[in-house]
């Protein structure tokens, strides 16, 4: 039984696609938030509707519209999680019901990186 736990904790990680700058969806379904950092959204988020954008005004974590920014993180997020072994370090779940996690490839922080390349910013 023991052997069985650690030959699937070795198996590699899919990912079946990146939502977002921040989000990514494992092939279980299981949808991945991204812990520590805030991307910008995409067009069509109900977080940048007038009504939402008045009611987190005042928030730690007003709604980042820059669409263009949001694409570019997504599709960085995407390179970053094709580019080697994926593993997820599991914190806890979100309001959501996201998994909220520290991903890694290669051993190389997805979060950090995004920060550092200005498409992401520290979640506060």
């Amino acid at each position: 039984m023991i052997l069985l736990a650690l030959s699937l904790a070795a198996a590699p990680l899919c990912i079946a696609r990146v939502h977002d700058g921040d989000t990514i969806r494992l092939c279980s379904g299981e949808r991945v938030r991204l812990v520590n950092i805030d991307a910008p959204e995409l067009f069509g988020s109900e977080r940048c509707s007038r009504a939402a954008a008045r009611r987190l005004a005042g928030s730690r974590n007003p709604p980042w519209c820059d669409y263009g920014k949001g694409e570019r993180a997504r599709d960085a997020l995407a390179r970053f999680v094709s580019d080697g072994t994926v593993r997820l370090q599991r914190v806890g779940t979100d309001h959501y019901g996201r998994t909220l996690a520290r991903v890694t490839v290669n051993g190389k922080d997805a979060g950090r990186y995004l920060i550092s390349s200005g498409l992401a910013r520290p979640w506060r």
